[in-house]
């Protein structure tokens, strides 16, 4: 999603300009008619004073018909979304507030504990760290916490815990800065406010350590929406200054307009020196781990954000005895973290990325983030925006490391021998520590003939602490070399187990389908293949870190095409994008990674090549083109169909035949163009207008204010590895957008962690697609089973947020686009029954995502089976690229925008009106299959605004005629006292 800017409020005026014209007209023609009046009546006052009357009565009436065109009209959907919604009940207050907690109780990952040093054997201890005092609840934009409601801060968390923390150094925190700076798409401040450690107070120490000898180091990184992290913050763009004054935007004597700013610690010295990121340590917080650990011997350092920091310092310190990494925890999870450092909770997560000590060593870093095309200057568009007037030029992103994305290149090229995994990895995909051990066993697998492989894990608690354990199922493929890329690492399933109290035994059951296992060919067979061979299945500890395991032997290769497609695909799966393929080459595992130096190099070129720019299209050069021998579909006819007639019926039901012959060319228009945070009322078959929200773990309307609870972040229900968390994670989100009275949430989002700088991954679940997929399953069928509609999002490959806007045209070849960022989608799709998919901002290749047949009518509708609607992420008129007359040709059937742009549909020809009626069809098959119809016919309600624009328009309508009746009465009463006055006698 996009905040609004200035660049909405000007597309909000202009799309009422036409009343805003006919307004200024009525008041000149007022103020004229008034000026002649007064030049012709001179020596008439009381005619002067009626016909002022009448002028101005006029006028009146005709602004009440401006306004009224223009509330009814343009503004109706925005004004509709201002109304509000209904609030929560104190119950789903409560259930929200607990799941908080348990998805943050099993979030949190134990990196780090030697020698058994949490949980802690204190009930007093010293917190340092500027973030302990201002943690990381959720994102920016779309992923802030609502204000409705309280949230409960580490601190407290650990007050709750029965843990006494010294107050003197949080009182010296807060008096450093109170509040964490507001990030926003406009405006990003990366300052992390720390105290240098020349300003800690000798005595502020010592009464530290009279307090305790246990210390906990706060360290926070937040993210979100419009901006990734900087990988280099020494080279922003942005004045670095000194000073941690709230407010403060310049330096001495500097000025500055940019939009990203850094605030240093110190004037001594700089937090962050070329090369080095916001992920890594910065000098002030390095400068204080050294004090903290010279004072202390004990230290327990908490890591709180979502994406990955460089954690490489805590092998620098003997005294960071233990490390806990506690992603963003929603409004009320943080009281787990007390639980834990506590030992109430016993911390069961597990790392949904990998941690790396060297950002730098990794396959995507010089391929992420600003690259601009050279040639394509002709397609930049102008907008107006917050910073001003902006002019996009197309840029790009090329996916040079194919499928070896996070732990599957570190695994795969630590087995070829391309890096020495421990100097790389610190901590890897699926890794996380307990407060007691447990023992996990390996039934023998079945392999049955009809492809499903099958076997039991019996895990045992063998520690002395009650606690839960995760069994993480791998894959390991024959790989041929210069054959179809394989990892040499692939989760495939994993499971949770209940509560074990020691000595407890628990059995889960794992089973798959061996077409699963496949891999996609992009070049010979052009469709997933399962090879011949030995696979090793096993189960893990981490991705790493194998338990046991067992060989699973395929006889014969499978080649799925044609009609013997993969059993969960509804048609043969072949290459849809042959004609974007990438011109770069990339990454490959033959010869031990031979190709990994040069093809992971920055790029050697910023033109895109003659024929794709050919076929490059945005708003500049679009043009319908119609097919003659479309038949005009039937309109406006009187069936007597009402939508909720249509509940529960499939989608090729002939009565959606009737009922869509009802529509008309404008509802449909409506319909499409105007699905900004809901869907319009029709008319035509008795249909109200229903409400979708925003929030990845939230719903907030952005026009009200109002919203609900704040959950965990994406990446904290990742962590539990618990589908049942994720299954209760959607069913929590229905409860209360149903309080809400609302249909549609704008998520999940399911993006991939393809780099830890991406500003997004704190609502994204991890850097595997099917870890991520099965989340989302989980989380769209929990909503679903509420009668609501989750929107999965942003399909597709929208894992940068830098250029997100600037035409961001996105390279990957297919094998890559299918099994890593297809992945989660397709999952969300099969197995969560999705019926409404959000497009993204970016082109996949040269094409616009919601003008991609291939992407929404190729691989979501036709081999997926999806049925349901499509809809844009925010619809920007400035952006130069979304058409909706385009979009709706292309499988995507709606805009989310509130006003008038090139969202409306603007073709009445036949082909245009067959698109509109399909696209009308998908979105009132979501609609309809809500909470909403369950009983019957929707009771609608009127919306909040019109009540207060009848009564206004009553109020003025009485003081018209309560005008009009004394102007007529003292017109008539100095008439009468003109005709009895004496005429005047002429002068002699």
């Amino acid at each position: 999603m996009l905040e609004l800017n200035f660049a909405d409020v000007l597309d909000t005026i202009d799309s009422v300009r036409t009343q805003l014209i006919a307004l200024a007209i009525v008041l000149v023609v007022a103020l004229v008619a008034t000026a002649v009046v007064n030049k012709r009546t001179v020596r008439n006052a009381g005619v002067r004073k009626f016909a002022h009357a009448q002028t101005w009565i006029v006028a009146v009436i005709a602004a009440v018909v401006a306004v009224s065109t223009m509330l009814f009209g343009p503004l109706h959907t925005m004004l509709s979304l201002v109304s509000g919604s209904g609030t929560l009940s104190e119950s789903t207050i409560a259930q929200a507030e607990d799941l908080a907690e348990d998805i943050e109780s099993e979030g949190i990952v134990l990196l780090k504990n030697d020698d058994g040093a949490l949980p802690l054997a204190t009930e007093k201890v010293n917190v340092f760290g500027w973030a302990s005092t201002n943690p990381i609840y959720g994102g920016t934009g779309s992923g802030s916490m609502n204000d409705q409601y309280p949230v409960t801060s580490i601190l407290q968390g650990m007050a709750e815990a029965g843990i006494e923390t010294n107050d003197e150094l949080t009182d010296f925190y807060v008096d450093y800065r109170a509040e964490r700076q507001v990030n926003t798409v406009a405006m990003q401040d990366w300052t992390l406010p720390e105290p240098t450690a020349e300003s800690y107070p000798d005595e502020l120490l010592s009464n530290a350590k009279d307090f305790s000898d246990m210390a906990v180091v706060v360290l926070g990184r937040t993210g979100g929406e419009g901006f990734d992290l900087p990988p280099n913050m020494a080279d922003m763009g942005a004045v670095r200054q000194y000073g941690p004054a709230e407010g403060e935007t310049t330096g001495p004597g500097e000025e500055s307009d940019a939009v990203s700013v850094y605030h240093n610690n110190s004037a001594d010295y700089n937090d962050f020196e070329e090369g080095e990121g916001y992920l890594d340590l910065s000098q002030t917080e390095e400068n204080m781990l050294d004090l903290v650990t010279e004072n202390f011997d004990n230290v327990v350092l908490v890591y709180n954000g979502a994406n990955p920091m460089n954690l490489g310092f805590v092998d620098d310190y003997d005294e960071i005895t233990s490390v806990l990494w506690a992603p963003p925890a929603g409004q009320t999870g943080f009281t787990a973290l007390g639980e834990v450092l506590a030992g109430e909770v016993n911390p069961s997560g597990r790392a949904t990325d990998t941690f790396v000590k060297d950002f730098t060593q990794t396959p995507w870093y010089n391929n992420f983030g600003q690259f601009q095309y050279d040639n394509m200057d002709e397609f930049s568009t102008v907008f107006s925006g917050s910073a001003g007037e902006v002019h996009p030029i197309p840029s790009f992103v090329n996916y040079v490391e194919g499928i070896y994305v996070g732990y599957k290149y570190y695994e795969t090229a630590a087995d070829e021998g391309a890096i020495d995994y421990d100097t790389v990895v610190q901590y890897p995909f699926g890794y996380g520590l307990s407060y007691t051990t447990f023992e996990q066993e390996m039934g023998e697998v079945s392999y049955a003939a009809d492809g499903t492989i099958s076997f039991d894990v019996t895990v045992t608690n063998t520690g002395d602490v009650i606690g839960k354990d995760v069994v993480e199922v791998f894959y390991n493929p024959p790989y041929a070399n210069g054959g179809i890329e394989k990892a040499s690492a692939n989760l495939i399933d994993f499971a949770k187990t209940g509560e074990l109290e020691p000595g407890e035994s628990e059995t889960v059951t794992i089973e798959f389908q061996d077409e699963d296992m496949a891999s996609y060919d992009n070049d010979d067979a052009r469709a997933y293949v399962l090879e011949s061979g030995d696979y090793e299945i096993s189960i893990n500890a981490d991705s790493h870190t194998v338990l046991d395991s067992r060989t699973v032997t395929v006889d014969e290769t499978i080649v799925y095409s044609g009609e013997n497609h993969r059993s969960s695909d509804q048609t043969e799966v072949t290459n849809q994008f042959d004609d974007i393929a990438p011109t770069f080459e990339t990454l490959s595992r033959a010869d031990q990674f031979a190709n990994l130096a040069e093809t992971t190099a920055a790029p050697s070129t910023y033109s895109m090549s003659d024929e794709h720019k050919a076929a490059f299209v945005n708003a500049s050069n679009y043009e319908n083109v119609n097919d003659e021998n479309d038949e005009m579909p039937t309109t406006g006819a009187d069936n007597g169909v009402s939508l909720y007639e249509l509940y529960g019926k499939d989608y090729d039901d002939p009565l959606w035949d009737d009922l869509l012959d009802e529509l008309t060319y404008d509802e449909m228009n409506t319909l499409i163009a105007f699905a900004g945070y809901g869907n319009a009322a029709v008319d035509s078959i008795d249909k109200p207008r229903q409400t979708d929200e925003d929030g990845p773990s939230t719903l907030n309307n952005s026009f009200t204010g109002i919203g609900s609870i704040g959950l965990p972040s994406g990446v904290s229900v990742a962590n539990t590895f618990s589908k049942d968390l994720a299954r209760q994670f959607g069913e929590t989100i229905g409860d209360m957008a149903r309080e809400m009275n609302v249909t549609g949430w704008y998520a999940p989002a399911m993006n991939i962690h393809r780099t830890p700088y991406a500003g997004r991954n704190f609502e994204y679940f991890s850097e595997d697609g099917v870890l991520s997929g099965i989340m989302a399953a989980q989380q769209v069928a929990g909503a679903r089973s509420k009668g609501v509609y989750p929107f999965i999002k942003h399909f597709a490959l929208n894992d940068q947020e830098t250029n997100r806007l600037a035409m961001l045209c996105t390279w990957a070849d297919e094998q890559t686009m299918r099994e890593i960022y297809f992945k989660p989608f397709e999952l969300a799709v099969k197995d969560g029954g999705a019926t409404a998919v959000m497009t993204s901002f970016n082109y996949i290749g040269n094409r616009h995502s919601s003008a991609d047949s291939a992407l929404l009518n190729g691989v979501l509708r036709g081999e997926w089976g999806f049925r349901g609607f499509v809809e844009t992420d925010y619809f920007g008129n400035g952006h130069g690229y979304k058409v909706g007359d385009q979009a709706i040709r292309s499988g995507n059937d709606a805009m989310l925008a509130t006003i008038e742009s090139v969202n409306v549909i603007t073709d009445d020809s036949a082909t245009s009106v067959i698109a509109m009626r399909t696209a009308s069809h998908n979105i009132l098959y979501t609609a309809v299959n809500s909470w909403l119809y369950e009983n019957g016919q929707p009771t609608v309600e009127t919306p909040a605004w019109q009540y207060v624009y009848y009564g206004a328009v009553a109020v003025i309508a009485l003081a018209l005629i309560g005008c009009e009746t004394l102007a007529i009465k003292r017109f008539l009463a100095r008439r009468k006292e003109a005709a009895a006055q004496p005429a005047a006698t002429p002068a002699l």
